[in-house]
């Protein structure tokens, strides 16, 4: 018997088929460089964790301590009944930190993207977007109704170039860029875009979620990194990376962010984070406010395991920050690879289409501030054991 759904599972068989299933693994232990994982204990490689923040005891004790003093859920959305003192806290200390003069805060990275895109640009405007944005960048400009403009990867010629092409035929246009690239690690040229965006007269938005406590003094984004304070128009992050927390923020002139209390839709229509995540966050902000060790101890650990995968004979395709690709080519390769590195005792996912191109799996190494030197040259013995295995190296 047929059924309105049997689409679905064919869809399904196919991508088991074609090497694109993706299995999802349980995790029951807290974040770390080491974790449990369907009940086997790996070394791991997976996690945004970059400061390895995510347990650290001084989170998890301010977290207990407002779940204490606020309780469980916010019970309403920002405008309504949702606002707490603490959620203005945090976006004080937010803007500081990342040298502007407002910020506002959303329950995800991805919801900020949706918020602020939707706000300041409709179908009367353009965006002109990085074709390897991310897919919250790509969802939110659908969602804006703007007429989308791709150009050419962290190429300011060509989007200079569409610029030209386009000029005349919208209201406002808004140039869109992800800070650092999640599946590839590389930075974006913001300062060559800034020169362009400015002499265009564009709004210029940058995706800082991989750059905030990663890039710049003490980790404060690729804003600071470049020294571009108060050129660029508008910075969405995230709290669940670095920050080892949840939500997401968009930060900038006190224009924009009161334009988004009133306007991006995600503050209007989704209830607050939680005090427990907000007080969490304040303290991450605390820690790196008070020294740069984590952040120092992050790119150290970088520095070593790229120089020795590399050795080994991996390609690491074109990253320059802590995201370590390990270029495989097909995804049931990538997949392989992955299955084999978890059986030795290793936790590092395949990344395949349509997450990359066709033809660019591989699997991504996350590089922590957590991981121990011992905890790295066990997962290059590992690796390079796998790769001699299935012949890749």
């Amino acid at each position: 018997m047929t059924t309105r759904l049997d689409w679905i599972q064919q869809e399904l068989d196919a991508l088991k088929e074609a090497g694109l299933y993706n299995r999802i693994r349980t995790i029951s232990s807290p974040q770390g460089a080491w974790l449990v994982v369907d009940g086997k204990r790996v070394l791991n490689f997976c996690s945004n964790n970059y400061l390895g923040l995510a347990n650290h005891p001084r989170l998890v004790e301010k977290a207990r301590e407002n779940l204490e003093k606020y309780g469980c859920g916010p019970a309403a959305v920002r405008t309504i009944a949702g606002t707490l003192d603490l959620h203005l806290e945090l976006e004080r200390r937010l803007a500081a930190f990342k040298g502007v003069e407002a910020a506002i805060t959303f329950q995800s990275g991805f919801t900020a993207n949706l918020a602020a895109i939707g706000a300041l640009v409709g179908k009367e405007d353009v965006i002109f977007s990085d074709e390897l944005n991310h897919a919250s960048i790509i969802d939110g400009s659908r969602l804006s109704g703007a007429r989308i403009v791709r150009y050419a990867h962290a190429d300011p010629a060509d989007l200079e170039a569409k610029i030209k092409e386009s000029a005349g035929s919208y209201r406002r246009a808004l140039a869109i860029t992800d800070g650092v690239f999640s599946m590839d690690g590389d930075v974006a040229p913001l300062d060559k875009i800034y020169a362009v965006t400015a002499a265009h007269g564009v709004m210029l938005m940058v995706d800082d979620a991989h750059g905030e406590g990663v890039l710049g003094r003490g980790g404060r984004g690729i804003v600071d990194h470049f020294g571009l304070h108060g050129k660029v128009d508008i910075e969405v992050g995230t709290l669940s990376k670095a920050f080892g927390v949840v939500g997401g923020l968009v930060a900038g002139s006190p224009l924009v962010v009161d334009w988004l209390r009133q306007r991006g839709r995600p503050f209007l229509f989704s209830s607050a984070v939680t005090a427990a995540d907000a007080a969490a966050c304040l303290a991450a902000l605390d820690l790196l406010e008070s020294s740069t060790e984590l952040v120092d101890r992050l790119w150290a650990n970088t520095g070593y395991f790229k120089k020795e995968i590399t050795r080994l004979g991996f390609d690491t395709g074109i990253s320059t920050t802590p995201i370590t690709p390990i270029m495989l080519g097909e995804a049931p390769v990538a997949q392989q690879f992955s299955r084999e590195l978890f059986e030795e005792g290793v936790f590092a996912m395949a990344l395949g289409f349509p997450t990359v191109p066709r033809g660019k799996a591989r699997i991504r190494v996350m590089v922590s501030a957590a991981h121990a030197r011992e905890d790295l040259d066990r997962g290059l013995e590992i690796f390079a054991r796998v790769g001699r295995k299935l012949r890749v190296i």
